[in-house]
């Protein structure tokens, strides 16, 4: 250990750090991510400790010792208990928790600025101290995050006392970076000396600041009461059927007050109205309109013991007379009382036609689509009532004047932009195979998403944001102020703009946003939120949301640092930066920039003319983002490649040269894939340096929507690197080799003992493993050929899964040797990826040194009693249930060998559940290894695979709940199922000498 070394690369307690990220993700109001939607943020605990760990040497804590030393173990246990108090999110309630964060904090800052105030000194050789920083005669630690998005990095810098800088080339993550790091900063707190509109009066007279939360809730109030003037008649009251005293006339003018309006007796409230798009019917002889609803459910309530429970679901009824359909709203007690399947919908983008039966299939939807001649159809009107709480779901017959005329609609939204000075959205949704599908049904610009009403809603409040200005300006008398004000205005409508498409989708009770996932797909049913009214999805919502977020924002007295730029060529000094923490795009992930165009297109119409430098452009810029897309490149996938590649070294060059010498740059990177490791790894050697730890960090909820069906990373990886020195060439098998079965062996022994497992495991280790081959600058075999990232890649992943077989099967190498290849691939498999499918491409690099190939005559995907199943380029493992019935399998080949364990062991457990009496016969003729067969089912069966006990039940099981079953019942009878068994064959007619009733039990 040097005496420059990082705490993050020597120690940080990732569980406790990561259980912590998880459940911040969880919680909502105040949290960066309700401020304005922005893709992959990582969560702020996870930033912070990085950031503490990037700045605070080791020997804070830990001695410089060797690695069994008792003051080392004792260093670090202090080191995690400490991380432990920093790295902590408020819940709301806990005054007392939130103190003692801030505490923490506070001690973190002493130490990030002693640290920093002991280099200064070495440096210049003159005293710096803690006060010299804190009072601006020493300049405070520099961090730059150069991949910035949404600003948690930097944020956390900020809070940890450091200068904070962020770079990003796409407009909409600056903005968003501005009312992060910068105006909250600067106007974050109430101050008597400004003008205002929410503060206490001065002397003169005059309202003095409020602070910026409560100036954007005045002013959010203020833009609300002006559109709903405009927009108010488009959301008229519904007369509750049930309210049966005298009914006043219906109120148009309501919304129209400019006080404070209220909901007159018998009346109800429209909070989400609920649509399907439809299709004529494809029979000539019947040209009915085809719903194209997936599912009609509109509540799934089960009860509890303050609630009954409650099921609604809209019932589609056939009118034969109209060649129609109408809309009834059920309601039951249970779901089968509904009488009907609200699920039984369109399947796959086919619908059927309830008159005539034909089924208009995809096709023929996406070619109508196209020729623009979907219709709408109001399936539903939810509403809320002033005399009860809860929602209430309406038919449209209960529900009058609620479908509007499209075209008269769609001149008022022209009208509109008009008077504003600006356009309806018109720009091009650009090609995203990626993350987009909808082009495919005729949705081919960004005025084509929203509905005619969500178009002049969202059109009244920008231009109204842009006459906020103007008004700012004139109350205020500083247009600096006016502009933040403004900006962060349009976060609210950012927010707004991501409930207020045809693209939501109502999930019971509650209108769900259009970027649900990072795409775009098409959704055939959709609810349309009330943007006026406080509710999910409105303007009183979001400016909510807003305001709660600038509140926690306002971390330090001095704003952050941003620019908008590419980071191929930042505008920074050389050796600037006291450490470099950042998230790069990953590799073939979705464009943000395609996805950032939605909202791109509505800050452009309320922010254009203040921040003209970033939204002259038709569109997000796209020509300098670093991601391998292929549809940018001709479809050329190695192109793609390519250019990522040389995108990502020149971005980290620039990091070499402005981060100071001996400092870190810590790359938070998730792909899933060491496949798609290769280009990070080689711009990161090209550049120059040396990657030399690597931590796992849990950053998701612990109900992920894909956590069983697909091999996504539960964390991502922290990838801790430094300069490296010199341009050395390596020898691969002199220099390398050996060196890398050390770090491999120590890293998967301490992460096995932090309790990490799995893929999380597998790919950590593999990047602890790339210090040995990011030293030198290149790499060659002893025959001079060079040894490129992704074939070194391979290597450590399979030095890192032989160590790892030792540990999951709890015997040495020689044990572990002794079992075949495919029986170790499928007790890895399952503990790396569980029961779920992986794409091709990682399944081939996961057979690297494992003596098994998938594909070919001899492969685990071929033949007629398959391992391993391929299906449109994804791979799986098959269970027993799937395999077992084949009476060969697990019986000696052809040519006398034995077969496979996992053969064997496929048999036995599906003649052990189905035909037991055959047990005995199998066994006979099988005559397997039986010790080896008892080490690889009781591995499958034991604690090893069965991951963290955090996940929770549903993620617990490293195969399939049938295979689990089963072998725990095998192995828990092994003596008298098999050792008895295999001990009392009779050689001449391979029968069992005993009975086999047991096996039955």
């Amino acid at each position: 250990m040097t005496n420059d070394r990082r705490l993050i690369e020597d120690f940080l307690p990732i569980k406790a750090i990561s259980a912590e990220a998880s459940r911040e993700k969880s919680i909502r109001k105040g949290h960066i991510s309700t401020l304005h939607l922005w893709w992959a943020r990582r969560p702020l605990v996870a930033c912070r400790a990085a950031v503490y760990g990037a700045l605070v040497p080791a020997l804070k804590f830990v001695p410089e010792n060797g690695p069994d030393n008792k003051k080392q173990s004792l260093g670090r246990a202090s080191a995690s208990k400490f991380i432990q108090r920093l790295c902590r999110y408020p819940s709301d309630s806990k005054k007392q928790q939130k103190a003692d964060i801030e505490r923490a904090i506070r001690e973190a800052q002493k130490h990030i600025l002693e640290a920093h105030a002991e280099r200064l000194t070495k440096e210049t050789g003159k005293k710096v101290t803690v006060e010299d920083i804190e009072e601006g005669r020493a300049p405070r630690p520099k961090v730059l995050d150069m991949f910035a998005g949404g600003g948690a990095i930097p944020l956390e810098a900020l809070r940890l006392g450091c200068e904070a800088y962020a770079l990003d080339l796409n407009p909409v993550a600056h903005i968003i970076e501005l009312c992060t790091l910068v105006y909250p900063q600067k106007y974050g707190k109430p101050d008597p000396n400004t003008h205002g509109m929410t503060g206490p009066k001065n002397t003169k007279g005059e309202t003095t600041w409020g602070g910026l939360a409560n100036e954007v809730r005045y002013w959010g109030e203020w833009v609300l009461k002006k559109v709903k003037v405009q927009i108010g008649d488009l959301y008229p009251l519904i007369p509750d059927p049930y309210y049966k005293v005298n009914k006043p006339a219906i109120q148009p003018e309501m919304w129209q007050s400019s006080q404070k309006e209220t909901v007159p007796p018998g009346y109800l409230v429209p909070v989400a109205y609920i649509w399907t798009r439809t299709v004529r019917c494809k029979n000539p002889l019947c040209g009915a309109a085809v719903p194209l609803v997936r599912q009609t459910w509109l509540c799934k309530k089960s009860g509890g013991k303050r609630s009954d429970p409650k099921y609604v679901a809209v019932k589609i009824c056939v009118d034969p007379k109209n060649k129609d359909s109408r809309f009834e709203v059920v309601e039951a007690r249970s779901e089968a009382g509904l009488g009907f399947n609200p699920s039984a919908g369109s399947k796959r983008g086919d619908a059927t036609c309830s008159l005539c039966g034909t089924v208009a299939d995809s096709d023929y939807v996406k070619a109508e689509g196209c020729a623009k001649r979907y219709g709408h159809r109001l399936m539903a009107v939810v509403a809320t009532s002033t005399r009860s709480a809860g929602k209430k779901y309406l038919p449209t017959s209960d529900a009058p004047n609620q479908a509007l005329d499209e075209s008269s609609l769609d001149k008022r939204a022209e009208e509109a932009a008009a008077a504003y000075g600006v356009t309806i959205p018109n720009e091009p949704l650009e090609p995203n195979p990626r993350s987009f599908d909808v082009q495919h049904y005729g949705f081919t610009h960004w005025r084509d998403i929203l509905t005619p009403r969500q178009l002049l809603a969202m059109t009244c409040f920008a231009g109204q944001i842009r006459k906020a200005y103007d008004e700012l300006v004139k109350a205020m008398g500083d247009p600096d102020v006016a502009k933040a004000m403004a900006t962060c205005l349009s976060m609210a409508l950012g927010r707004l703009a991501d409930y207020c498409t045809s693209f939501c989708t109502w999930q019971p009770e509650f209108v769900a946003h259009t970027f649900d996932s990072p795409g775009l797909p098409m959704i055939m049913d959709f609810a349309e939120a009330n943007p006026i009214v406080d509710t999910s999805g409105s303007w009183p919502s979001a400016i909510d949301y807003v305001a709660a977020a600038l509140e926690e924002f306002t971390v330090a007295g001095y704003p952050g640092i941003i620019a908008r730029g590419s980071a191929l060529k930042s505008p920074w000094q050389q050796n600037t930066f006291d450490a470099i923490i950042t998230d790069p795009p990953y590799y073939d992930s979705r464009s943000y920039s395609n996805l950032a165009d939605h909202f791109f297109v509505w800050h452009k119409r309320s922010l254009g003319h203040i921040h003209s430098e970033h939204f002259a452009s038709e569109l997000t810029p796209k020509k300098n983002e670093a991601i391998a897309a292929k549809y940018r490149h001709q479809g050329s996938k190695d192109t793609a490649d390519r250019a990522y590649e040389k995108m990502m070294e020149e971005a980290f060059i620039e990091c070499n040269r402005v981060l100071r010498p001996g400092m870190p740059l810590i790359c938070v990177y998730a792909h899933k894939t060491t496949a798609g490791w290769s280009t990070l790894i080689n711009a990161l050697m090209k550049a120059g340096f040396l990657v030399v730890e690597a931590w796992p960090v849990d950053m998701e909820r612990k109900v992920r929507q894909n956590a069983q069906k697909t091999a996504a990373l539960a964390s991502s990886i922290f990838l801790v690197a430094r300069k490296r020195e010199g341009a050395l060439t390596g020898s691969y098998e002199d220099e390398i080799r050996s060196e890398l079965d050390k770090i491999v062996r120590e890293r998967v022994d301490s992460l096995w003992k932090m309790g990490i497992t799995g893929a999380d495991l597998v790919i950590a280790a593999v990047g602890a493993g790339l210090r040995a081959f990011t030293r030198f600058s290149k790499v060659e075999y002893a025959n001079g050929e060079e040894v490129p990232a992704e074939k070194f890649l391979a290597e450590v992943e399979g030095v890192v899964l032989e160590t790892l077989l030792e540990k999951i099967f709890g015997v040495p190498g020689s044990g572990v040797a002794g079992v075949d290849g495919p029986s170790r691939f499928y007790v890895l498999w399952r503990y790396t990826y569980k029961a779920a499918e992986i794409d091709a491409g990682e399944a081939i690099v996961f057979t690297y040194g494992q003596n098994v190939e998938l594909d070919g005559p001899n492969g685990l995907a071929s033949g007629s009693r398959v391992l391993v199943e391929k299906k449109k380029g994804k791979y799986r493992l098959r269970d027993f249930t799937e395999r077992g019935d084949d009476e060969k399998l697990g019986m000696p080949k052809d040519d006398g060998k034995s077969a496979t364990l996992i053969d064997t062991l496929h048999r036995i457990l599906w003649l052990l559940e189905n035909e037991p009496r055959k047990l005995n016969d199998f066994l006979g003729e099988a005559r397997p290894d039986r010790e080896r067969l008892r080490l690889v089912a009781q591995t499958l069966a034991g604690t090893a695979l069965a991951g963290r006990k955090d996940d929770g039940p549903e993620h617990t099981l490293a195969t399939t709940p049938a295979e689990v079953a089963a072998l725990k019942k095998l192995v828990a009878n092994w003596r008298q199922l098999v050792e008895a068994g295999l001990s009392n064959v009779d050689p001449k007619s391979k029968q069992l000498r005993m009975p086999f009733s047991e096996a039955k039990k």
